[in-house]
């Protein structure tokens, strides 16, 4: 009996090395390039799995007369015209990132944007830049956001959002099928956080209502609406955004991209506000 199991445990050793190869998004090298050829060629398509690391196609980040802004969140449509509130919140929102058009960009000294201090990006700005993994359940479908390495849940058990809970930076979220569609609505979100770079606001009123296709192997849409009385005059629509699957499937993993506030503070110093000629601590 132990000689008989030698050669199906040599074969498993020998084989361990190509299982446990891993390749990150965007990978060029050769051998990313043939397990990615391989990978495409053995994928079963099906709508209904959305397992993956997929990367966003992303949208104008502004445009139109002026300069006038548009959310690259939100497919590079309009915001609908905010209220009093909204307006107040919005023009006290001092950005630094690239996204921010010149006339609103300030140097990270001046900027007040919650990424500075490595405070979690929210919902649904995690969704604008980078990766995300897709992770499905019995009961819930995980989003992993590349960008901090946050996490969503999305319930799929058939709870409804819960009405006396506080909160939260990533909101309460649930799902479910409709044909082919994924139908995930949301609310309960901590209004410290900003939609977007640009420093769009919203309030604890926000809720979600998003729509997931996946027409084929390698191509996921969501078309997202965001109804926000407090904020703004009428529901902001976006226009649908495309992401592609990252392959080889199962083998692309995401960096580890943390936001750690002493690397912040120190590049902020050195490097960020020099080249805006600010100098010194905020």
């Amino acid at each position: 009996m132990n000689r008989l199991a030698v050669f199906p445990i040599l074969t498993l050793m020998f084989s361990l090395p190509a299982a446990a190869q891993v390749y990150y998004p965007g990978g060029h090298s050769d051998a990313q390039k043939k397990a990615a050829e391989e990978s495409r060629a053995a994928l079963k398509y099906d709508p209904h799995d959305l397992s993956g690391v997929w990367s966003g196609v992303a949208a104008e980040r502004r445009g139109g007369p002026g300069g006038a802004l548009r959310s690259t969140l939100m497919g590079g449509t309009p915001a609908p015209p905010m209220t009093i509130w909204g307006q107040e919140q919005f023009d006290a929102h001092k950005p630094s990132k690239n996204e921010a058009p010149a006339f609103r960009k300030v140097p990270p000294a001046l900027s007040n944007d919650p990424q500075a201090t490595c405070d979690p990006l929210g919902y649904p700005r995690n969704l604008l830049d980078g990766e995300v993994e897709f992770v499905e359940t019995p009961g819930k479908i995980l989003q992993i956001f590349g960008i901090g390495r946050r996490i969503r849940e999305i319930f799929m058990d058939g709870r409804q959002i819960p009405d006396d809970q506080d909160p939260t930076w990533y909101g309460w979220a649930v799902g479910h099928w409709e044909g082919d569609a994924l139908i995930v609505d949301s609310k309960g979100y901590d209004d410290r956080s900003w939609l977007d770079g640009v420093g769009y606001p919203h309030s604890d009123e926000m809720k979600l209502h998003e729509v997931y296709r996946h027409p084929d192997a390698m191509t996921l849409e969501i078309t997202m609406t965001l109804e926000d009385p407090k904020t703004y005059t009428k529901p902001w629509v976006g226009a649908t955004q495309t992401f592609k699957l990252q392959l080889p499937k199962g083998l692309t993993v995401l960096y580890e991209w943390y936001c750690v506030p002493s690397e912040e503070e120190t590049f902020n110093e050195r490097v960020r506000n020099p080249a805006d000629g600010v100098v010194g601590k905020k």
